[in-house]
C-alpha cells in the first residue's frame, strides 16, 4: 500500500468547501509567532499572594523570575522554613 496526500478536509458534512485564503493565512501565521509572552512586572523580593492551585491564599517573596518560561519562584514559609515554589505568572498576584 502506498501513501496518499491528504486534500481535503473530513466533515460530517457531506460536501467539500473550499477554505477561505485570508482565514488559513490567518491560522499559519498563529502558528509561526510562537507562544504569546506574558510581562508581569515582578522583581526579586517582591511580596505576592498565591490565587491558583494547592498553596492558595498562602503569601510569599518573590525569588525568582523567568519570563523565558512565564515561571516564578515563590518563598513560601511553612512551618516556620520557607520553601520555593515555582508557578505560572497567572497563579500570582501582588499582594
Amino acid at each position: 500500500m502506498g501513501s496518499y496526500p491528504v486534500r481535503t478536509i473530513t466533515t460530517s458534512v457531506p460536501s467539500r468547501f473550499p477554505w477561505k485564503i485570508p482565514k488559513l493565512d490567518s491560522i499559519l501565521k498563529q502558528s509561526e509567532e510562537g507562544p504569546v509572552r506574558i510581562k508581569i512586572g515582578l522583581e526579586n523580593g517582591d511580596t505576592v499572594r498565591i490565587t491558583e492551585g494547592p498553596f492558595i491564599d498562602f503569601v510569599g517573596a518573590v525569588g525568582d523570575v523567568d519570563e523565558s518560561k512565564g515561571k516564578v519562584r515563590v518563598l513560601v514559609s511553612f512551618f516556620g522554613r520557607e520553601t520555593p515554589v515555582e508557578l505560572d505568572f497567572l497563579q500570582v498576584e501582588r499582594a
